[in-house]
């Protein structure tokens, strides 16, 4: 037994000695590297890049994002050694420069003998969840209420529930609101809010005369049901869409479709499609009954939400192009029907809201069913986006056909008329080629002083005439033979007319999707069940059935009344656009660092409203813009303007300046030039001219130049003109310089800025002579009395009479700009039109 014993107690020893000076080298040697050149991204003290902490061994143990950062004994397999060996491009590290050669052999020692880690004080990483039941303690969160409207004591001030809940805040604090708008104001901003257009003079003269108790809601009910109802609230929402007509930003490629989800829009606001159809419509129409022909093509044409947004093509790496566009759907959903950031949860856990990468690759795994785009064949590193045929009445097909066959006659016609100039440009030619023969073939007359000449020089005059007027004719050929080959190649390229939308379509294997570490398509991870956002659930999402992606859960959820999100949103954009300001003034962000509601019960009773009313948007709008608190004044009063001077509680109406649109269709409405029909496409696709690179093979696709605009787009409503990526202004720079929402990007409110630039494009833009001329011209053809022509003039520009002060100030314009002795003509008027429509009384909605 003693030899044994003695044994034990040398191994014991040689353990407890090989262990001390693994200790000592890991101490003396090791730790220093881990301390000086990796604690800066992976400790706790600072950071934890990547999941990864090393300032435990429990850190590398679990690892990070990738995985354990070390295999003791297996160097070759470590991660962290891989790192430091900068083997990889995209795994270097530390980042800012290679570890020492001797740096490196003593971490690779240190892993080889088995990565001694003496360490036990300090956690792993951060430990990561989503803690639900918390999150939903959030007020967004919770369910919508039903709160009654509050007591009050001015009982007689209301004219709607919801001034209840404005007046009850104001009262506790001794603030009067103001007075009511006068008529004229009331008129021209309702008119301006529900259509983007001021009131016509004979719409003023109309509610001038009627003293009726219902002529506010005669205006209203005018407005809702016009179609400039529908242009104006569908061009807001398109803010919310990245919409444009051309693909991404780095290209020219055109989106020759997106013009049909623009109409769908239209249509959808001026027929009052019930909000929660209209979300199911966007996110899976396609996969929706139909009631017929139109509505089918309209289901499918309404997915182009999640297909017209800014879209990159171009990226030869198709698998983060898919991801990247399946985040741009993501981001497009959480804005605009959950005021959340989804886009942040593409790599983690959301920083600072309830939601997980499971919610966020729950709904990534739907999209990721429903491919969006494909690789054009034949033509590089190009992709495009997902087209679907449109159903078509025996109606739209007969007169599609009937287009088709006039296209190919006249296809016909031009290549009959290049074979006859094709033959004359060889008669030409052939002619020409005989006349310089026979000028080579000449003889020579040597003619020298003391020579006489035996041969009369030929006359030269008429072949130089014939060589010239020949020549004339060849060069007039080739530029006939090249536009009318320019003619046929673009008749050929567009010669079918199959009515498509980019519409979104569940594909062949619809699936589950691994979560993306650090949002890399080819670092997958752990795969999660499609599945919506748990925060705002309220039970489990219905099963998905076998092969479908699960968007029509999605829009489901989505559009239910129990959602806690989406009726609160969008009540709050409405909201917004009448009174400047929403009740959440972070309107796209519900989230905890958002705004919180300046008034949380009104907004959960119009929620309430806005849904048991069949969500229906004009009935709703109508309710906001016959209250009180929507009628009264812009002006300020001094009392509540110390108390609350950012008007948190709707003490006064907000004024807003006119944003582009609005601007731009007021002149052309106020001069008589806005064309009222207008629709279908916006790019000028049919004009030879603007298509390039009409090929289906080569190293770029076709392409589209805004050169040749149709005359009558001068005249329509800005909501028609097209759209472009990479100039944001498009063919009328007034968007550019009023605050147009760039397409590039989505937004549920424009910024309002005024700067001196757009009071210069007031004053000089072209935009303004023409139509102040117009107008000018109108005025005198129509009152060939002056006083009556200046009162004519101040209803169609400000919407309101003249005052005497006004009337005299512009008769003396008017008289200081005319020679003497003369009438004022359309020079001195023009002038005297465009200082009111460059007014700030013109500009702003007050």
């Amino acid at each position: 037994m003693k030899p044994l014993l003695l044994s034990s107690l040398c191994l014991s020893w040689l353990c407890v000695t090989a262990q001390a000076a693994d200790t000592a080298f890991f101490d003396s040697k090791v730790l220093p590297i881990l301390q000086q050149r990796c604690f800066e991204c992976h400790s706790h003290a600072s950071k934890i890049k990547g999941g990864l902490a090393l300032d435990s061994r429990s850190g590398w143990e679990e690892g990070g994002d990738n995985g354990p950062a070390i295999k003791p004994g297996q160097v070759e397999a470590s991660l962290l050694i891989k790192a430091i060996r900068y083997v990889d491009a995209e795994f270097e590290m530390p980042p800012k420069g290679k570890l020492a050669a001797s740096e490196i052999a003593i971490l690779e020692e240190w892993v080889k003998s088995g990565a001694h880690d003496p360490r036990t004080a300090g956690a792993g990483k951060q430990k990561k969840g989503i803690d639900l039941a918390e999150g939903q303690k959030f007020w967004a969160f919770q369910p919508v209420r039903n709160p009654s409207p509050p007591k009050i004591k001015n009982t007689s001030w209301p004219l709607d529930p919801l001034d209840h809940f404005i007046l009850a805040k104001q009262e506790p604090k001794s603030i009067q609101p103001t007075a009511d708008a006068g008529r004229y104001i009331w008129l021209r901003r309702v008119s301006l809010d529900l259509t983007g257009l001021p009131p016509s003079e004979a719409d003023v003269r109309d509610f001038e005369s009627d003293t009726t108790p219902q002529a506010f809601e005669k205006v209203v009910d005018r407005l809702l049901n016009s179609k400039a109802y529908g242009e104006r609230w569908a061009r807001h929402w398109l803010d919310l869409t990245g919409y444009a007509d051309m693909m991404g930003t780095s290209n020219s490629v055109y989106a020759e479709h997106a013009w049909r989800y623009r109409d769908y829009l239209i249509n959808a606001f001026n027929t009052d499609k019930p909000f929660d159809e209209f979300i199911r419509e966007q996110i899976a129409g396609d996969l929706m009954p139909t009631k017929s022909t139109e509505d089918r093509a309209a289901k499918i044409t309404a997915t182009g939400f999640l297909m017209v947004g800014d879209i990159e093509i171009v990226n030869p790496d198709k698998a983060k192009m898919e991801t990247d566009h399946i985040d741009s759907q993501m981001i497009k959903i959480g804005q605009t029907f959950m005021g959340l950031t989804l886009g942040c949860v593409r790599c983690h856990d959301h920083k600072f809201d309830p939601i997980g990468l499971e919610d966020y690759y729950g709904i990534a795994g739907m999209l990721r069913s429903s491919p969006s785009s494909h690789k054009i064949p034949d033509m590089g590193v190009w992709s495009r986006l997902n087209s679907t045929v449109l159903p078509e009445t025996p109606a739209q097909l007969a007169a599609r056909k009937k287009f088709e066959a006039e296209n190919e006659k006249r296809i016909a016609d031009w290549k009959a008329g290049q074979k006859k100039l094709t033959e004359e440009k060889a008669t030409v030619t052939k002619q020409l080629a005989a006349l310089g023969k026979s000028a080579e073939t000449a003889p020579q007359i040597a003619s020298t002083d003391n020579a006489q000449r035996e041969i009369a020089p030929p006359d030269s005059a008429k072949p130089a005439k014939d060589k010239d007027a020949l020549t004339k004719r060849r060069d007039e050929l080739d530029a006939q033979l090249k536009k009318i080959a320019a003619d046929i190649q673009h008749a050929e390229f567009f010669k079918d007319k199959t009515p498509r939308a980019f519409a979104m379509s569940d594909g062949a294997q619809p699936a589950d999707m691994p979560i993306y570490v650090r949002g890399n398509p080819y670092a997958p991870s752990t795969v999660v069940p499609r599945g919506v956002v748990r925060v705002a659930s309220w039970d489990k999402l219905p099963a998905i059935p076998a092969g479908q992606s699960g968007r029509l859960q999605l829009a489901d959820w989505l559009a239910d009344e129990r959602n806690p999100l989406t009726a609160r949103v969008t009540v709050n954009r409405i909201w917004q656009k009448l009174f400047g300001t929403g009740i959440v003034p972070s309107v796209d962000y519900f989230g905890a660092r958002g705004d919180v509601p300046t008034h949380p019960e009104l907004l959960d009773h119009l929620a309430t409203r806005f849904m048991q009313g069949g969500w229906s948007q004009k009935a709703f709008l109508r309710s906001l813009v016959l209250s009180r608190t929507y009628r009264l004044s812009s002006a300020n009063a001094a009392a509540a303007m110390k108390l609350d001077p950012e008007n948190k509680l709707y003490w006064r109406m907000n004024r807003q300046r006119l944003d582009a649109e609005a601007l731009r269709d007021s002149l052309l409405a106020i001069s008589g030039e806005l064309t009222r029909d207008s629709g279908g496409p916006a790019l000028v696709m049919e004009k030879a001219e603007n298509c390039g690179a009409l090929a289906l093979k080569g190293v770029n696709p076709p392409t589209y130049t805004h050169k040749v605009p149709r005359p009558a787009q001068e005249f329509e409503r800005t909501l028609y003109l097209p759209v472009f990526r990479n100039n944001f202004a498009g063919p009328d720079r007034l968007r550019g310089v009023f605050d147009f929402i760039n397409p590039a990007m989505t937004a549920g409110e424009r910024p309002q800025t005024i700067v001196p630039t757009q009071t210069l494009f007031l004053l000089n833009n072209d935009l303004l002579r023409k139509r102040a001329f117009a107008l000018a011209k109108s005025l005198l053809a129509a009152e060939k009395n002056e006083l009556a022509r200046l009162e004519t003039l101040w209803l169609r520009t400000l919407n309101r009479p003249i005052t005497s002060t006004e009337r005299d100030e512009a008769l003396a314009l008017l008289e200081a700009v005319t020679p003497p002795g003369k009438p004022a003509g359309p020079v001195q008027w023009t002038e005297l039109c465009h200082s009111l429509l460059a007014s700030n009384e013109f500009v702003f909605r007050l």
